[in-house]
């Protein structure tokens, strides 16, 4: 079976199509760009991905990460595909040229990253990590520490990492203990361990730059004393030769469900007492240093968890239509009746559908919220550049945990498909499935997202930015109005848009009184309501492109069936049309169930004596 990972033809229709990003191609910025070298980046991410790095997924996953004596090792596969991972610029990609970029729109780096965070996303982390410590040393760091620093992370001839999370301050980042004492020459000496670290140490490059968050001694409690340092596994010299190793190790390797090929260690600063790091940034300011790179780092896990879901429909699809198991149902009466393929099974049917419906669906919205950064990058009106932002924030927690936990669902949904044969290694969507967990947890786990888009986006602007992203969706809606074929779908799509906005004016009130708690208890359910009705939007907007070029390739045809069978644009815009029908008609009625569910106000799960309630 050939693996697969995603859809180029739906690509070149969010880029071009829906999204249209060749206006962004007019902007100074980006002048020297046009659709053909927009479409080579992707074509080049392809060919490595499919070639290069597909083929460590299953290798990976089985060698696993090495760790003896303190040192730990990648698996053996990784090493050549990373060179070329280095020598073709793909991990700093809408980075400046000049500093180990190739000067691209976000949105276009997104579409390459199919490919090469589809193909393996442990082994696409090194570079994913590199890039967000470079991003932080671009925007924060002193004149040293980029000439130091930026270029070989952002090409990768270093990697980065991210050091936060430790045994007793995981979520709660404002209870970490590692301490910082600044030293004579300016530098400070940092003591504590840190836990859950993604490709915290190995040997894929010769030198690793930590940022790390830590309290400097007399800094206040919580997260307003916390300040974040640049923590070299070898010391770097002002004139960037390497020193002596610093006085940061790895002391164990975790053993995970998933991402076997990924290292994520448990790290100890300062044991002997000679760990030295830089402060990056202003002191005490490592939060709004760290969350400053969240919105792109949870775009980027959103688009991780969907991205295994991609790769588990294609293969469920191709499977689909291979294995030959029963009759018919039209036929299960004849005698002589003969096997089919199982695509001619409706509940198969359904299954793939929704799928595909979400696989679709999300493929847009990661592609937006990038095309997004673009169009707020490029604006020169700082009302525009404000709206721009605005829809960001608030989309940014709805990309990271309705994407992880779709992305989950539609792997479940493909290892039912292949039945008894998917839940073995004989073929990929078991790993997938393992691989793909991971995304709903961390960057701040699905459950704080929800928190986040209820405490503090929702109420963003005293509530213009919600309101900003209703009319963009209903601006969506009067466009597909006029699309014969598609009213019924807008009707729907626009009556829940009005439940939804009663939903939000309740929870904000709610979250504002004494009964917090109650509203909170429901963070989660409006999340989700919130991607259902993203998804719908998205769907309704490619089938308002669809529609007319569909029309247009039937025009004159006496058997439309037939000609959508033989024709691929055809049958591709008849399937942009079909998703949208299936996902409106069948999804928005359970959203609203959830919606009903939360203006009930139900909240026995946080009523003082429910704690006695749980675990017998």
């Amino acid at each position: 079976m050939a693996q697969q990972i995603a859809d180029r033809r739906d690509i070149d229709f969010v880029l071009h199509e829906q999204l249209q990003i060749e206006s962004l191609f007019k902007h100074a910025r980006y002048q020297d760009l046009n659709r053909k070298s927009a479409d080579m980046v992707v074509t080049e991410a392809r060919r490595f991905g499919l070639k290069e790095i597909l083929p460590t997924y299953g290798e990976g996953d089985r060698e696993g990460v090495g760790y003896e004596d303190g040192q730990v090792k990648v698996p053996s596969c990784f090493y050549g595909p990373y060179k070329h991972y280095v020598d073709g610029e793909w991990i700093a990609m809408e980075e400046d040229p000049e500093v180990g970029g190739q000067g691209l729109p976000q949105v276009i780096a997104q579409a390459a990253r199919e490919y090469i965070v589809g193909a393996n996303f442990a082994f696409a982390a090194f570079g994913i990590l590199s890039h967000g410590t470079g991003k932080m040393i671009e925007l924060f760091g002193t004149d040293l520490q980029k000439k130091l620093f930026l270029k070989k992370v952002y090409s990768g001839e270093w990697a980065g990492t991210m050091l936060l999370t430790e045994p007793e301050a995981g979520s709660d980042v404002g209870a970490l203990t590692t301490t910082a004492r600044k030293n004579d020459d300016g530098t400070y000496s940092l003591t504590g361990n840190k836990i859950f670290i993604t490709c915290g140490d190995h040997d894929v490059t010769e030198n690793i730059i930590h940022p790390v968050l830590a309290r400097i001694e007399g800094a206040p409690a919580g997260t307003k004393g916390i300040s974040i340092f640049l923590v070299p596994k070898f010391w770097v010299h002002d004139d960037g030769s390497l020193g002596e190793r610093n006085d940061i190790v790895c002391t164990g390797i975790e053993e995970k469900m998933g991402i076997h090929g990924s290292p994520t260690c448990s790290m100890a600063m300062g044991s002997r007492g000679t760990c030295r790091g830089m402060l990056l940034g202003e002191a005490n300011r490592g939060m709004a240093i760290m969350f400053h790179m969240m919105n792109e780092a949870r775009l980027g896990v959103g688009q991780q968890g969907y991205l295994h879901g991609s790769s588990a429909y294609l293969h469920a699809a191709e499977y689909a239509k291979q294995r030959v198991q029963g009759r018919d149902i039209a036929a299960a009466r004849t005698p002589d009746a003969t096997g089919v393929p199982i695509i001619r099974h409706p509940d198969v049917r359904r299954q793939l559908m929704r799928m595909k419906a979400l696989v679709d669906g999300m493929r847009s919205f990661t592609f937006y919220v990038a095309y997004l950064f673009d169009l707020e990058a490029t604006a020169t009106d700082a009302t525009e550049k404000d709206r721009f932002q605005g829809l960001i924030e608030y989309l940014t927690p709805v990309v990271k945990a309705y994407c992880s936990d779709r992305g989950m669902e539609i792997c479940d949904l493909a290892m039912n498909v292949f039945g008894g044969y998917g839940y073995t290694r004989e073929y990929p969507v078991e790993q997938l499935m393992r691989d793909c967990k991971i995304a709903t947890i961390y960057e701040g786990t699905n459950s704080i997202q929800a928190m986040d888009l209820l405490g503090r986006k929702l109420g963003l602007k005293k509530g213009e930015v919600f309101m900003q992203l209703l009319r963009e969706i209903r601006q969506t809606i009067q466009t597909a109005e006029k699309i014969p074929g598609l009213q019924p779908l807008c009707g729907r799509l626009d009556q829940l848009l009005n439940r939804y906005g009663e939903t939000a004016v309740f929870l904000g009130k709610r979250a504002m009184s004494p009964n917090v708690k109650a509203a909170f208890v429901q963070a989660y359910p409006f999340l989700d309501v919130t991607g259902d009705i993203v998804m719908a939007w998205m769907l309704l907007w490619r089938a308002a492109v669809a529609q007319p070029k569909l029309a247009a390739l039937l025009d004159g045809a006496e058997d439309p069936a037939a000609r959508i069978a033989a024709n691929k644009d055809a049958a591709f815009y008849d399937g942009q049309i079909k998703a949208a029908t299936y996902f409106i008609h069948s999804q928005l009625p359970v959203t609203e169930g959830k919606i009903n569910g939360i203006l009930e106000g139900e909240a026995a799960a946080v009523l003082d004596a429910a704690e006695k309630s749980f675990g017998g």
